[in-house]
């Protein structure tokens, strides 16, 4: 790895540590607050004030995600990398940082509120992570081997596979939110939809990445 590179991914990964432990640590005020005897389906209503604070905090967090990787990349190419990999790292290290603060996740299945916005993600919290971490590997292929990706990181075409992907996906964790929000409890995820999607997103990308003439 070039050092530049080295010293980048070395910065917004403390960065991104960091980031997940406000987030986790205002989580674990929530759970405290709200779920005292631990966070279980069904969700318990909390009031709308609280509600609403929660979903502008989630948007600023991805604001704050972009707008720092703005001020470390010259391109798009790499503010887009640099902003991946961020969210990668944040996440991950969110259910990290919770694991350490208040021992859950309990499984690797354990299910979550994974996003509020537009209407909360359900599903386990492996997926996204899962997601986040062919994230920082894109990021990695795209900082430390900019030769592979001399004009753009994918074709037109590449970007909407990638789109149509990343819908699929939305879609997985969209399964039970209308059961959840009627105050059900969650049951099924549709890993064989998520996984299909993410093994497309994943080879559009690797084919990308292998190939030798750059995309027209």
């Amino acid at each position: 790895m070039q050092k530049d590179v080295r010293s980048l991914l070395f910065t917004y990964l403390i960065f991104g540590i960091a980031m997940a432990y406000l987030e986790s640590a205002i989580v674990v005020y929530l759970r405290l607050l709200y779920y005292p005897d631990g966070f279980q389906f069904p969700l318990i209503q909390i009031p709308l004030p609280v509600a609403l604070t929660e979903i502008g905090r989630e948007a600023a967090t991805i604001v704050m995600l972009w707008f720092v990787a703005r001020m470390g990349g010259r391109t798009f190419k790499e503010r887009f990398a640099l902003f991946i990999f961020s969210f990668g790292i944040w996440d991950i290290f969110y259910y990290i940082w919770l694991k350490v603060l208040i021992n859950w996740p309990h499984s690797w299945l354990e299910w979550d509120i994974l996003f509020l916005i537009p209407l909360p993600w359900v599903g386990p919290w492996l997926a996204p992570a899962l997601v986040s971490a062919g994230f920082l590997f894109a990021a990695y292929c795209i900082l430390n081997y900019p030769q592979k990706f001399p004009d753009k990181i994918l074709s037109k075409g590449e970007w909407w596979l990638e789109i149509a992907a990343a819908v699929l996906i939305l879609a997985s964790f969209f399964w039970e939110t209308a059961k959840v929000l009627q105050g059900g409890i969650p049951e099924y995820y549709p890993w064989l939809l998520f996984v299909l999607a993410y093994v497309t997103g994943l080879t559009v990308f690797f084919k990308r990445y292998f190939r030798k003439s750059p995309t027209p």
